[in-house]
């Protein structure tokens, strides 16, 4: 019988007890010779040496520590990380990438919850369901009403997707039992075949802009994205637009938003800022035109046990000689969050 490797669960204290209850757990404990976990920074301590230099496994998760040199030089056995998380940037090194060690994320799992949030997010500003009712709209018809004119409901409009990412193209498929509902796509690396065999129709970002009626952010946070959507993109958008922005705050001009919405001629539904969180005080915040919530699109509560899942899928099929379902390689951090 092979012998069960040994594993060690590296992540932070409050990240263990969200993502592995107790079946996950029990199910680590099937897979591998796991022990306990140690919980970052507590990595950091010399009388784990011992311990360190017989690990093959890595389970990652939030709060993990930094695989950087000086901690790879003590996981000399170290084989595979399988990260119970999204994205892998803060997790890896340099010196990672000179080792032959297998890595896999969990970016997959979380990109379901953030989806189902913006395809309720799309209805709803369909809808106008979110802008708070002013003490005049009792006193009349919303139906009929001068505030929403045509530009309400659920048939007959388009929805943008800036970016045909795991989320991107779940919110396309999300999207596809509402036939109401036109979904272009902007994406310069996207095949148009892939978008259009998804239910949708790849765009250049300017064309997109001036025809949708929601605009909904699912790029990666790149150096070359940072503000990708500014002063000119929102203005190119039609009068009484929404921008629904669950990707990251970084891609979207705070400012340029900020005037468009106190203008009255955007609406902004926002999982994520920049900063992160906004102060007590920013405008955007007090804007009867804009809704933010405290980034809750990703895994939260009993979501996050698609995580453990996730790496203990990776794990499961490690131990039995099967390929990785979700590697992560260098070069796919060029294009990826």
């Amino acid at each position: 019988m092979t012998p069960r490797p040994v594993v060690l669960a590296a992540l932070s204290r409050e990240a263990w007890d969200l993502v592995f209850d107790d079946a996950r757990r029990a199910r680590l404990q099937t897979l591998a010779a796991p022990g306990d976990p140690v919980h970052a920074p507590a990595l950091d301590a010399p009388t784990l040496d011992d311990r360190l230099a017989a690990v093959e496994v890595l389970v990652t998760g939030w709060g993990a520590p930094v695989l950087d040199a000086p901690l790879l030089d003590r996981l000399p056995r170290l084989r595979a990380v399988f990260h119970a998380a999204g994205s892998v940037r803060g997790l890896v090194s340099e010196a990672f990438w000179e080792r032959d060690i297998l890595l896999t994320s969990a970016a997959e799992a979380n990109a379901a919850p953030v989806a189902e949030y913006t395809l309720a997010m799309i209805l709803l500003a369909g809808k106008r369901a979110l802008l708070p009712l002013r003490a005049d709209d009792a006193q009349h018809d919303l139906r009929v009403g001068p505030r929403v004119g045509g530009r309400i409901g659920n048939l007959d409009r388009t929805v943008g997707i800036v970016g045909f990412s795991r989320i991107g193209r779940r919110v396309v498929d999300l999207l596809r039992p509402f036939p109401g509902l036109e979904v272009l796509v902007a994406d310069p690396y996207a095949d148009p075949e892939e978008v259009a065999a998804a239910g949708a129709r790849l765009v250049p970002l300017d064309a997109l802009l001036p025809a949708v009626d929601l605009l909904s952010l699912h790029a990666p946070a790149l150096p070359a994205t940072r503000g990708m959507i500014g002063r000119a993109q929102l203005a190119a958008l039609r009068d009484g637009a929404t921008v629904l922005n669950t990707a990251r705050g970084a891609l979207l001009d705070h400012e340029a938003l900020l005037a468009e919405c106190a203008a009255g001629r955007l609406d902004a539904i926002l999982d994520v800022t920049d900063p992160e969180p906004l102060p007590p005080d920013h405008p955007l915040l007090h804007l009867p035109n804009v809704a933010v919530t405290p980034h809750l699109a990703g895994s939260l509560g009993t979501e996050a046990h698609r995580l453990a899942d996730a790496a203990l899928d990776e794990l499961e099929a490690w131990v039995t000689g099967l390929p990785p379902r979700h590697p992560v390689h260098r070069a796919d951090l060029a294009h990826s969050a």
